[in-house]
């Protein structure tokens, strides 16, 4: 029966561990080369014993006083225990020793950037891609890249991927980081074209789809975003992120089912999530199928129950439906998390009005003006709430108000006739009526809408009839 190789490995170490300590007090003058120095200290590193490590490297060095990559190891746990100007000095020793070692460079980097010093890192590793080739230079290039991340420099790090991703078309590090930094500086005519290049050298690399597509829904190119993204899952059929972003290309074409398709095959290959949900939902309330938008947007806040706007979202297919009574009661679900949102403010006064309750309203509508006084269609909501209500009086005084405050919006203008009109003021109605036809005749409606009885007064009737003929609608 073979021994388990894991038992014999861990009798080693052991026995090294032991041959160590009798080098380290002096009780023997056994041998180790630079590999046994190497695994003990690894050993003590990885139980974070810190002191015994750079111990045990300092020994070796003492046997090995000319050994670069001992010099780097020693740096190395200077550099995890912070002290970087140390580090520094070590591995300046070890480039004497042996500048072909990537190491040196990477470690360099980091202390520069402890140190707060990366216009240092950045010239140090662009010289460094200068004398490394093949998998050296692209682990250059990933290490550059953090470089200007940490230093900001955003279109920087696109052009270190794009190298990379020139030498090593396949390499799925830099094709998923070139997606996000492709979104994140715009970049993406150059990104279709490097996806492109790769696609025509290897047509089965579904990240390269997936980036293509990204790159064309960036561009608002949707159509094309969708068939790219078609390609990317037929080579992995389970390619839940190029599902979930078709969903999004289809969405943003209208093309609500195939859009519920794409995201329902998330839901498949992919954990629950309430914006996928969210999503769906979306789509059946575009289609005005409320019922199973309420399924899905209740799904969400299943999910996510502190996010109001899903309570809010499923008022809103009550408030298509005419179910005032329900939508009520999402919304008071909504304002216990956001009690001054300005939408739900709407909403709750629609309901109330809608169902003949006021007073309560007129106090919803109120706190939407209060909050967007300078909104149009709050005022509307308050004035048009005040006059079904029959309040003219006050319909009149927030009328003047809206009227001061939006800079004399015309549709005010009609709102002033109205009213004028309903406190038997004929005079001042029609006066208010002409006016408001020479600035914006087309808003008429407005004023019909709020008094459907109005086109039945002969003088409102001439007026309309007169800036008709003088093509003024």
């Amino acid at each position: 029966m073979k021994e388990n190789p894991y038992h014999q490995e861990h009798e080693d170490l052991k026995e090294l561990l032991k041959q160590y300590q009798y080098l380290r007090t002096g009780r023997s003058h056994s041998f180790l080369d630079e590999e046994s120095f190497e695994k003990i200290i690894d050993y003590f590193d990885d139980r974070e014993e810190m002191p015994r490590a750079i111990e045990a490297v300092e020994l070796a060095i003492g046997q090995y006083p000319y050994s670069a990559l001992l010099l780097i190891r020693k740096a190395d746990l200077l550099i995890a225990s912070r002290n970087y100007p140390e580090a520094l000095k070590i591995l300046e020793q070890a480039g004497l020793l042996d500048s072909t070692d990537i190491n040196l460079y990477i470690l360099k980097t980091d202390v520069y950037l402890a140190l707060d010093q990366p216009e240092k890192a950045v010239a140090l590793l662009e010289d460094a891609l200068q004398h490394f080739e093949g998998e050296e230079r692209v682990e250059l290039l990933f290490e550059l890249a953090d470089v200007y991340d940490d230093y900001e420099e955003f279109d920087k790090i696109f052009d270190c991927l794009k190298l990379i991703l020139e030498q090593n078309p396949n390499n799925e590090e830099a094709l998923y980081k070139i997606c996000f930094w492709t979104d994140f500086t715009g970049r993406n005519e150059e990104s279709i074209r490097l996806h492109q290049k790769i696609i025509d050298d290897f047509p089965y690399n579904e990240l390269a789809w997936f980036n293509l597509a990204a790159g064309y829904q960036g561009l608002k190119l949707y159509e094309k975003a969708v068939d790219a993204y078609k390609y990317a899952i037929v080579i992995d059929e389970k390619f839940d992120y190029a599902y979930r972003n078709m969903g999004d290309a289809y969405i943003r074409i209208r093309k609500f089912r195939d859009a519920i398709e794409s995201l329902e095959k998330v839901l498949e290959l992919s954990k629950p999530e309430d914006v996928i949900f969210e999503a769906i939902g979306h789509c059946y309330d575009k289609l005005t199928n409320y019922a199973q938008a309420r399924f899905y947007y209740r799904k969400a806040s299943h999910l996510n129950q502190d996010d109001s706007k899903l309570y809010f979202k499923i008022a809103c297919t009550y408030l298509n439906e005419g179910q005032w009574a329900f939508a009520i009661k999402q919304l008071e679900a909504a304002m216990r998390i956001h009690a001054k949102q300005p939408e739900y403010n709407l909403a709750m006064g629609e309901c109330k009005m809608q169902l003949g309750e006021y007073k309560e309203a007129i106090q919803y509508f109120s706190n939407v003006v209060r909050i967007r006084p300078r909104n149009i269609s709050s005022w509307e909501a308050l004035i048009r709430c005040l006059y079904t209500a029959g309040f003219f009086d006050e319909a009149l005084e927030q009328v003047e108000t809206a009227l001061r405050i939006t800079g004399g919006k015309p549709i005010f203008i009609f709102y002033l006739s109205a009213v004028h009109f309903a406190l038997g003021k004929t005079k001042d109605g029609l006066s208010q009526l002409e006016k408001a036809m020479t600035k914006a005749p087309k808003l008429l409606k407005k004023l019909v809408d709020l008094n459907p009885v109005i086109l039945q007064y002969q003088p409102v009737v001439d007026m309309v009839a007169r800036f008709k003929k003088n093509k003024s609608f």
